[in-house]
């Protein structure tokens, strides 16, 4: 069976099950590893699936992929995101690390930095960062969201308020063409939004898969950043538009 046939019964599957994988495909199709991991990787590029750990799952614009899966998504560019990003803040300054896998693994970049006050609503960074005996955390406190270790709510856009940080990091769950920064939940819409009203540099971290993804509720623009750290070219549109924004585009690459 060709390639051709086998991608919409692909994504059939997906629709029927919520996500497919690489082993059960093959065992379905009758075909190599090898093979469905080109077929998947074909798809993602379409647009039509996004590419987890041993398999796919859709793309949604209501609701979030699982967190676990998000961790295996991309993992490699989100650690060059996480290193450039760590590259670019300096040891003894404050900074706030926000919600989500990118801003956990810039978490990870800084371990080796010095003298660092860390402000943070994702229960995940300060358990990674109390591995650092020159960081100082203080966590946000909020409502628990038990998925992903995150705190958001009232509680913690106030709690937020009280501080005003050297750089404040963010992430997100889709970038729209025009260049607004989307997510799926209100309330860390509203938190996000305060990080970046209570810092003096802001910092963005999204991958390029965040590109081919939709979300409902806007946290800011593009051109509300200072920085937009991603592992891939942007769309030439959007090249111009953070040119003349003033927004840098620090684009890693892999180790």
């Amino acid at each position: 069976m060709s390639q051709t046939f086998r991608h919409p019964e692909i994504l059939e599957i997906a629709r029927r099950d919520g996500r497919v994988t690489v082993e059960g495909l093959a065992c379905h199709f009758g075909v190599t590893l090898q093979t469905i991991r080109r077929d998947l990787s074909e798809l993602a590029e379409a647009g039509r699936l996004e590419r987890v750990h041993g398999g796919a799952v859709l793309p949604s614009g209501t609701t979030n992929i699982g967190y676990e899966e998000r961790r295996g998504l991309n993992a490699d560019g989100k650690g060059a995101i996480a290193r450039a990003c760590a590259a670019a803040i300096p040891e003894s300054c404050s900074v706030f690390l926000d919600i989500g896998t990118s801003t956990e693994a810039v978490a990870t970049a800084l371990l080796g930095h010095r003298n660092l006050l860390v402000v943070t609503n994702n229960m995940n960074v300060a358990n990674i960062l109390a591995g650092n005996a020159d960081c100082e955390v203080i966590v946000t406190g909020g409502t628990l969201r038990r998925s992903d270790g995150g705190l958001i709510g009232d509680i913690t856009t106030a709690a937020i308020r009280q501080f005003k940080v050297d750089i404040g990091v963010i992430g997100c769950s889709a970038i729209d063409g025009d260049g607004d920064i989307l997510d799926f939940d209100v309330q860390e819409v509203g938190v996000r939004q305060a990080i970046l009203a209570r810092s003096r540099r802001r910092f963005l971290v999204a991958d390029h898969t965040k590109f081919k993804r939709t979300a409902p509720a806007r946290i800011a623009s593009l051109a509300d950043v200072d920085t937009f750290f991603t592992d891939a070219a942007l769309p030439p549109g959007l090249v111009a538009a953070c040119r003349d924004w003033g927004t840098a585009v620090d684009v890693a690459r892999g180790a």
